[in-house]
């Protein structure tokens, strides 16, 4: 809550697609300051919604290999099984995004009721039903049993933190959407602050059922899949077509999810492109007219960037804890630069934020802060030890990766041509007002062009 505190404070006075890296150019006190921390703060923000989008896609995909084995029991699906229904759950988001883009606003409202009504449709069922019968109250709310981690009692318990801390890491993507929103300057905080109260109350309804009716753990961690929740949800039910039935709601959440954030990791590529700060500028800054204005090259190459990264699965069977882990560490450092900054020059350019946090700003972003830069080292950790070849966790050898392609590209090129996110001449001239930083409709469309 203090991160989404933090970011809509800043949000709400420059509201644009570029997000936090625009931020960070602009609470820099040096233009040289604020070019390299735009940079670095960027690609951040690039890792993050690649790995986060590839999270959500590849999540679905083993989601969907789990409701296969409900009628297929004796079917196990190999690495190459999951990484090609992967390709398809990939290929059917960005064709979505891209094809269906006039309609992404209707589907974002069917994808609220959708996730309502189905929290409220899983928690009847289960409370009802309970096949396998019920916890005390004790067990559901206060048993806790690490041994499977081999990590000490607490730090399994900052471990188990990292499924939290993922649902709330792409809060900041929000702002990718900035220009294509009415008032973002009060519509965006909004968005993001709201959505933590949201996910906290339809997260607390979603888990309490399945903890008071949750079948025997060994069972469920014996899943070949590595995803048990069909499993779970057919056990509790008593019947195939029950648990079938209460999947199907969650896998299409995650379809509806991969939809979204597949099109906001385009609006992000697009933006850090048309700022040419990454290599081939020109091409994936383009905008595909005939397709609703839609970003077709960074589309793309967002989609192939996760292609790539999936391959990873091959090799490793923890490799969605590495898309999760450096989606979690590369977004998490992308806040924490900007409201970093922000309080290290004493808050005086969020005091007439329309969304300021006044005497409490210190407080709330000190604590966000300290917060992001432990789960960075929090979630560069295996879960489990000893670790193996498969069990290891690749994230930080993904983080690494990146930044030297960063580092090498900044030298190669964006030293030379990188001058930070455009300042719209309208902010220049009158200062810093809350919507200034939006493109009017002329600076879009030499933008598009």
């Amino acid at each position: 809550m203090t991160i989404a505190l933090s970011l809509a404070e800043i949000c709400a006075k420059y509201p644009t697609s570029a997000g936090a890296y625009y931020w960070c150019f602009r609470l820099a006190k040096r233009k040289e300051m604020g070019l390299l921390a735009s940079w670095i703060c960027g690609w951040f923000i690039m890792v993050g919604v690649w790995t986060i989008s590839l999270s959500v896609t590849f999540g679905t995909a083993q989601l969907l290999v789990a409701g296969i084995g409900i009628f297929q029991t004796e079917w196990v699906a190999t690495t190459w099984h999951t990484y090609l229904i992967f390709l398809a759950v990939l290929f059917f988001s960005t064709g979505v995004g891209i094809f269906c883009n006039r309609i992404l606003p209707l589907l974002d409202i069917l994808s609220a009721y959708w996730t309502l009504l189905g929290t409220l449709v899983i928690l009847i069922c289960l409370s009802a039903k309970a096949a396998v019968g019920r916890h005390s109250a004790s067990f559901a709310l206060g048993d806790f049993d690490p041994s499977q981690s081999g990590w000490t009692p607490g730090w399994s318990f900052f471990i188990g933190l990292l499924p939290v801390t993922y649902t709330y890491s792409a809060i900041g993507m929000i702002t990718n959407m900035a220009e294509e929103v009415h008032n973002p300057s009060k519509q965006l905080p909004r968005a993001i602050v709201y959505s933590i109260p949201i996910g906290f109350i339809t997260g607390v309804f979603f888990l309490l059922p399945i903890l008071f009716t949750l079948p025997d753990i060994s069972i469920l961690l014996s899943v070949a899949s590595g995803q048990p929740i069909a499993l779970m949800f057919e056990l509790i039910m008593g019947n195939k077509g029950g648990g079938f039935g209460l999947w199907f709601i969650i896998f299409g959440i995650g379809i509806f999810c991969a939809i979204s954030i597949c099109c906001a990791a385009s609006r992000a590529t697009w933006a850090f492109a048309r700022d040419k700060a990454i290599p081939l500028h020109g091409f994936f800054s383009k905008v595909n007219l005939h397709l609703s204005d839609v970003p077709m090259n960074a589309y793309l190459l967002s989609t192939s960037i996760q292609l790539l990264l999936g391959l990873i699965y091959l090799g490793s069977s923890a490799a969605f804890n590495a898309f999760v882990g450096v989606a979690v560490i590369c977004l998490g450092a992308s806040y924490a630069i900007p409201i970093g900054m922000s309080l290290w020059h004493g808050r005086k350019d969020v005091k007439d934020s329309p969304y300021s946090l006044g005497r409490w700003g210190y407080l709330i972003n000190g604590i966000a802060v300290v917060w992001i830069l432990f789960e960075i080292v929090l979630f560069s950790m295996p879960a489990v030890i000893p670790v193996t070849q498969s069990s290891m966790n690749y994230a930080s050898v993904v983080f690494v990766g990146f930044a030297v392609i960063s580092a090498i590209w900044y030298m190669i090129n964006g030293r030379f041509h990188y001058r930070g996110p455009p300042v719209p001449e309208s902010q220049v001239t009158s200062g810093s007002s809350p919507t200034s930083s939006i493109p009017d409709a002329t600076e879009q469309k030499e933008m598009k062009s």
